[in-house]
């Protein structure tokens, strides 16, 4: 949709020019010849931004009519930009005009370059203020939930909690599914920014074609599927806080595309050769093993230097034990709610089971294996027959608890859910992918892979 500009200026020349460049650059352009005409067109049509003159009647110096509309848009609500046109000889009034809302100011005779480049310097910025916005209203309230009864747990949140307070990036390290990017969300809310926004990125899921285009965005037209201009996470992020996850599969060519930002804070739009300033608080996170990866020539050193400031590594469940029973009651109660079933409870047998299991997927491996006991439980106490349908083990299931709880294969596990689930839901088979989270073609994928029959 076409933005539209509203030029208010009594020299009906200077009114055409501005409407016949402007109209090339695709905007759709009114004009008022004085202020209280403009003041009569804009109650009855809608404008994007507007082009004021600061002289009309009065005199040709004193800005006082520019002034007075600038006062009085702003005792009307009108939340549009203004950019106030002005002579080189009088900037100190188009600096009043600023103190007074106006977003710039352009000298007459203007260059058709900068009055383009400013006008749409404004409509950019609108656009980020807007997505600033929505990303906040996208924000959860309730604060991230960080347990650990455990001393090393308990340690990593002393630290963290100490740190937030801070600007300096911090890396979080640890294995998968220990719960680094809930630890990079609690340094958020802990911290002095925590009111404004907070964005995620997995680098590890951006293709290398995309990649300055999703950190850094892009302009309409820098390249065939770029249909509009788009805000960057760089930019989504700024006054808030920058998670990186992932960041360790970064391909070696664009790690100097990062390292520049990190450096410098500065970064340009893909098809722009506007600067941009990055004023955000970067929390990294990964799981691979820095020193190798730099000795092997696939991590820069001074990469790595520039985001290790701090680093914040969590224990796997494994060698924190303690955690295991606490965060499997949470788990409970959080996916009673979720699926609203009361009342439900671990026997003492299931929880030996959880306390003896290595736990390869980390406490993510533990909220999954409880949320599909919860969901395919059909008494109140979840026995270990209910955990270990559930439990996929990273070693093909040779473990076992003192040769007492037989442990299943991936696909054993597999299968037994989903004929658990095809029973629940009496043979409806997208009812049975739902409850497992499936989609249809998913589950469906799964019954021919078995040869399960959906009505048995």
């Amino acid at each position: 949709m076409k933005k539209t500009i509203i030029v208010v200026d009594d020299q009906s020349d200077l009114r055409l020019s501005a409407k016949f460049i402007l109209e090339n650059y695709g905007y759709n352009v009114i004009e008022a010849e004085s202020p209280l005409h403009a003041l009569e067109v804009i109650a009855e049509q809608p404008v994007d931004l507007m082009l004021l003159d600061m002289n009309f009647q009065y005199d040709t110096t004193s800005g006082k009519e520019g002034l007075d509309m600038l006062k009085t848009l702003k005792d009307k609500n009108y939340h549009f930009p203004v950019i106030v046109m002005t002579a080189w000889s009088t900037v100190e009034i188009a600096v009043e005009a600023i103190k007074l809302g106006a977003k710039d100011f352009i000298e007459k005779p203007w260059k058709n370059q900068r009055l383009v480049r400013i006008i749409e310097q404004q409509f950019q910025l609108g656009s980020v203020q807007l997505e600033n916005k929505r990303l906040k209203a996208q924000r959860p309230n309730n604060e991230v939930f960080m347990l650990g009864e455990s001393a090393a747990m308990q340690l990593v949140l002393t630290q963290a909690r100490k740190l937030a307070v801070t600007d300096t990036p911090i890396l979080i390290t640890g294995e998968n599914g220990t719960g680094k990017s809930m630890l990079a969300k609690f340094i958020h809310q802990h911290s002095a920014r925590c009111s404004e926004s907070y964005v995620t990125v997995n680098m590890g899921a951006i293709p290398e074609t995309l990649f300055e285009s999703e950190l850094f965005g892009h302009t309409k037209g820098a390249f065939t599927d770029a249909k509009k201009d788009r805000m960057g996470r760089f930019e989504a992020a700024e006054g808030g806080s920058l998670f990186l996850d992932e960041i360790g599969t970064i391909p070696l060519n664009l790690q100097p595309k990062l390292l520049r930002v990190l450096e410098s804070g500065e970064f340009e739009p893909v098809g722009s050769s506007k600067t941009l300033q990055a004023q955000v608080r970067l929390i990294a996170a990964s799981n691979i093993d820095f020193q190798q990866a730099i000795a092997q020539g696939d991590f820069r050193q001074d990469l790595y230097y520039r985001i290790n400031t701090i680093v914040l590594d969590i224990p796997p469940l494994r060698k924190r034990t303690e955690d295991i029973l606490p965060l499997a009651q949470h788990f409970l109660a959080e996916k009673s709610q979720k699926y609203n079933k009361s009342g439900l409870f671990l026997s003492e047998q299931a929880k030996t089971a959880l306390n003896h299991y290595d736990w390869p997927g980390n406490i993510r491996e533990l909220s999954h294996v409880i949320e599909r006991a919860v969901l395919l439980s059909d008494d109140n106490e979840i026995e270990i027959t209910g955990l270990t349908d559930q439990l996929v083990l990273g070693n093909g299931g040779t473990k076992s608890n003192n040769g007492e709880i037989p442990f299943m294969t991936i696909d054993e596990a597999e299968q037994q859910l989903i004929k658990q689930a095809l029973h629940k839901s009496q043979g409806r088979v997208i009812e049975a992918g739902e409850l497992l989270g499936l989609g249809k073609n998913a589950i469906y994928r799964r019954i021919e892979k078995y040869q399960i029959d959906s009505k048995g």
